[in-house]
């Protein structure tokens, strides 16, 4: 039997996170804490991996992932995945690839249900500005992240977007 909804809040730099799952896959990240947990062993590896990211020793996380999104926000959210862990793209450089323009981009960015495991803080406007954040924190958090990759990235994690973009329409 099929769970419908699995919730688990964990503790993270960043403040607590709730995790959503829905007993086979992963769901949802977002921020502050649940009343009530009632987890599975997919939100428990989240957390285990969650973990490990925080403190610069997984750079892929290996989940399964069950975002809910139109076909095009699942595109985009596909293409993020493969921009390498310390790397960034644009949202020009990959709207150009997926056939859209950079708003729709931003808003698919925006609308990501699964933040860090769904890497839209890799994610920048043209010419390296920040562009936005819609997580907890914003910007802040979005610089979080990005300075946290930077300081255990390898050295070949700086992917333009354009490779980036390719990685994921192969």
């Amino acid at each position: 039997m099929l769970r419908t909804a699995s919730r688990l809040s964990v503790d993270s730099p960043l403040g607590p996170l709730m995790l959503t799952g829905d007993g086979t896959a992963l769901t949802g990240v977002g921020w502050g804490r649940f009343d009530r947990d009632d987890p599975d062993a997919v939100l428990e590896e989240t957390a285990r991996q969650l973990a490990a990211y925080f403190t610069g020793r997984l750079r892929v996380f290996d989940l399964p992932l069950k975002p809910a999104g139109t076909p095009f926000r699942r595109s985009v959210w596909d293409a993020m995945l493969a921009i390498p862990y310390g790397g960034t793209a644009t949202y020009g450089g990959m709207a150009r690839l997926l056939g859209s323009g950079p708003r729709a981009v931003g808003g698919a960015c925006g609308a990501n249900p699964i933040p860090i495991v769904v890497p839209c803080h890799r994610v920048l406007a043209s010419g390296g500005a920040p562009g936005g954040y819609s997580g907890h924190g914003g910007l802040d958090t979005k610089a979080w992240l990005l300075a946290l990759e930077r300081r255990h990235a390898p050295a070949e994690a700086t992917a333009t977007a354009e490779q980036a973009g390719q990685l994921a329409l192969l």
